[in-house]
């Protein structure tokens, strides 16, 4: 149809397409504001809702003290290693500097040493007394970290019991408020569905048509971007089984729409060529003969043919004669393309 239309009308029409894109665009941002708000209005659901609150507290208080007796068994674990390191390298000093004099006492064979060598033996046995008992504390720090840390999985256990016997509960809840909010949204999208439908069959030629088809292009995003993909699963079926109602819904009305087309193509055909060439739009039967289509039956023809003048499909006049100067012309203009006569069908 742009080939029919003027230049300043087509640009007019690419504005107003604007106007329809960008009326639709902010109808949408509002539609996913609305959308996204409804899930406030149900409250929102914890599993912990579903456990006995006693027992709940009991448990939380359990790991709590295990965590705190973990990291205060940590802290003295570091400082029982810190001092077990220390006593050794106590000992490993001593024991080297007694090594070192026990060499230099049978070299020198000195009695005169022997009580320093007693005492020297006695230091040495002490360091290493108190590098077992540092190790004997790392070893109880050790056990009780063990225990500490027990207790804190055995505790996780017991909450991981209570949540596993809270989940049926829980996911049941969850599902129907999820049908709620789908609810929501469907007694939000569904009439503006429906609104979308009455516009489109009523009015989507009328004046105000860029805001009809933003609305129209509202309802559509509504529908297939807000609605579709919170459709409750039930394991697949009713997504499967809403595809194929919408797909026999619109594949019946669009067999319909072709069976009522071909009727009325077929009635037209019938129809004696003025009458035909009357119901023809001036816009449309120009954008057909553009697309090297009969305006009349919509059937390709050649139209660079120099010999055609109707079509051989449906017996339609497409090219004609100027009663002034007798040029072949489109038999759909309105004026002669040679001499600006109008044309004998067109003149009051």
């Amino acid at each position: 149809m742009s080939k029919a239309l003027r230049l300043s009308e087509k640009w007019f029409q690419r504005g107003l397409w604007l106007v329809a894109f960008l009326f639709a665009g902010f109808l949408i941002g509002l539609g996913g504001k609305v959308v996204d708000n409804l899930n406030l209005v149900e409250e929102p659901i914890e599993l912990e809702q579903f456990i006995d609150p006693a027992r709940l507290a009991a448990v939380r208080d359990t790991i709590a003290v295990a965590e705190r007796n973990e990291r205060a068994a940590d802290n003295a674990l570091e400082q029982a290693e810190q001092q077990h390191r220390v006593a050794k390298a106590n000992t490993a000093s001593a024991r080297e500097t007694f090594d070192n004099w026990l060499s230099t006492r049978h070299a020198t064979a000195r009695p005169d040493q022997d009580p320093d060598l007693i005492a020297r033996t006695r230091q040495l046995d002490g360091l290493a007394a108190a590098e077992r008992k540092a190790l004997t504390g790392v070893q109880e720090q050790e056990q009780i970290q063990l225990n500490a840390r027990q207790a804190r999985a055995a505790a996780h256990t017991q909450l991981q019991s209570l949540q596993e016997a809270a989940h049926p509960a829980f996911d049941r809840a969850l599902h129907m408020r999820e049908l709620r909010v789908f609810g929501y949204r469907l007694a939000l999208t569904l009439p503006l569905l429906l609104i979308a439908g009455w516009l489109w069959k009523n009015k989507r030629k009328s004046t105000w048509w860029p805001f009809v088809w933003g609305f129209i292009f509202f309802a559509l995003f509504a529908f297939f971007v807000e609605l579709v993909p919170y459709l409750p699963s039930y394991g697949g079926y009713v997504r499967y089984v809403v595809g194929i109602l919408l797909t026999v819904v619109v594949g019946r009305q669009a067999i319909l729409g072709l069976q009522r087309y071909l009727e009325r193509q077929r009635t037209a055909e019938a129809q004696p060529d003025a009458q035909r060439r009357e119901s023809l739009g001036y816009d449309i039967a120009l954008a057909r003969m553009g697309k090297s289509v009969c305006p009349g039956c919509e059937r390709g023809v050649d139209l660079k043919d120099p010999k055609l003048d109707f079509c051989p499909h449906c017996g339609i006049g497409l090219f004609n004669r100027c009663t002034c100067c007798e040029a072949r012309k489109n038999a759909f203009t309105r004026f002669c393309y040679s001499c600006g006569t109008q044309a004998a069908a067109n003149k009051a």
